[in-house]
């Protein structure tokens, strides 16, 4: 297959880094913005410095962190998921970088792209929804800004939405009934199951997401 020149060598990914080693190296703020966002998902973060910004040596003291202050070595590598060079060095990335990668780890290097292996979208998260947008790099303002834009239309009741599509799913392969891809579009695209949502009826937007996918069931030819 001939490989399209215009592709995005991007591929997009959600990784479950819960209660795996990340490693962040960098103490500033830029280190601590990332080293929020890993925490946020529940990861164990060990953070390489020979100096730290107030606010990581208190994650430090709180037992949130493992902060350890002194100069990048390679052995901080061993046994990390993912690693993230987040210092004003230049020389000091690079390095992370290609030790990352001689030893199978996942790197990024902030503001640099090109030389990492993955890069972080912005994204918006409404319970277990999340929407990522990227531009490969090319502008993170810009992505910042379709975020922003995507804001306005996602509001809390998709968290409730995923939530009770979940329960549905889960009671109708109970009875047996097999729903399709297509269904289940029909139902979701409903805008009364969403105003009932919006109004905080859970229960009621539940029941008739049953009683539409029964009808549906009972309806095949």
């Amino acid at each position: 297959m001939k490989k399209d020149e215009r592709a995005s060598p991007y591929y997009p990914i959600l990784l479950n880094i819960q209660s795996r080693k990340c490693l962040v190296v960098g103490g500033g703020q830029v280190a601590l913005r990332k080293v929020k966002t890993l925490l946020e998902h529940n990861a164990n973060v060990e953070v390489v410095s020979p100096i730290f910004c107030p606010e990581l040596n208190q994650l430090a003291t709180d037992r949130a962190i493992r902060a350890i202050q002194r100069d990048y070595k390679s052995e901080d590598l061993q046994h990390a998921f993912i690693a993230i060079a987040a210092t004003d060095n230049v020389k000091t990335n690079e390095l992370v970088a290609s030790e990352a990668r001689r030893q199978g780890v996942l790197v990024n290097v902030v503001d640099d792209p090109k030389n990492s292996d993955f890069i972080v979208p912005s994204y918006l998260k409404r319970g277990d929804v999340i929407v990522a947008v990227s531009t490969s790099g090319r502008s993170p303002a810009l992505a910042r800004k379709i975020r922003s834009e995507l804001e306005k239309n996602f509001k809390a009741e998709y968290e409730h939405l995923a939530v009770i599509a979940d329960e549905v799913r889960s009671k109708l392969k109970q009875q047996g009934i097999t729903v399709s891809s297509d269904a289940w579009q029909e139902v979701l695209n409903s805008n009364s199951l969403m105003e009932l949502l919006r109004r905080g009826k859970n229960r009621e937007a539940k029941e008739i997401m049953l009683a539409r996918f029964k009808a549906l069931e009972q309806n095949k030819p």
